[in-house]
């Protein structure tokens, strides 16, 4: 029997640390929480958390040297997953209520509030999965739990996107590229279906 898969949360100051540390426990990894550059990098992938504001999320991954872990992370080809604003941390750069933000520019795509008259969008969806998808494969009809007023807007899912929509404007659900992988959504508060999704991007870190 394998060893469990060592997972990385990094504790920027805004996110559902504990929460998904959970969820990712019960889906068989061991699970490390931190601000420690050092001590996070002694792990088998990383997770980048977020809730609130954009521009708050990367002030504090800024404070702890937490963007310069994220890129070495990524050019050195291992596994990393992005959740809610952490996801949106991962794109290029973000607007939210007329505040500019420079992001970790790993993803391309820019993040902006969605054209809706009722947000946040919170609440249970559906995704369209990607055409080249491995996780979101088998997860069409599936939902997942999303609670957020900003995302990366597209015309629908591609080779690397797997998409959502909310009042007829379609967003970045979830990417994979590369080692990256990130979700709008929120897995650990996605029931089965996020626990599924979780044990397949574990299964894959393997």
């Amino acid at each position: 029997m394998s060893d469990p898969v060592r997972v990385g949360i990094i504790d920027h100051g805004s996110g559902n640390l504990h929460s998904a540390g959970r969820a990712l426990r019960r889906a068989g990894a061991t699970v490390t929480i931190s601000r420690d550059p050092g001590a996070l990098l002694d792990n088998d992938a990383l997770v980048l958390p977020g809730v609130g504001a954009l521009a708050a999320c990367m002030v504090g991954l800024h404070a702890m040297g937490g963007e310069h872990l994220v890129h070495r992370w990524v050019d050195e080809g291992r596994p990393l997953l992005g959740i809610c604003v952490g996801h949106q941390m991962l794109f290029e750069r973000g607007s939210e209520r007329g505040v500019d933000v420079e992001c970790l520019g790993v993803l391309p795509g820019v993040v902006e509030e969605l054209p809706a008259d009722r947000l946040p969008h919170m609440g249970w969806n559906t995704v369209q999965p990607g055409t080249r998808t491995t996780l979101f494969r088998h997860a069409d009809g599936e939902r997942f739990y999303f609670v957020h007023s900003c995302g990366v807007l597209v015309d629908g899912p591609d080779d690397h996107f797997t998409t959502a929509s909310h009042q007829g404007a379609t967003f970045v659900a979830a990417a994979e590229v590369g080692p990256v992988t990130s979700t709008q959504f929120h897995p650990e508060k996605s029931g089965t279906a996020g626990l599924a999704l979780l044990e397949r991007w574990l299964a894959r870190v393997c």
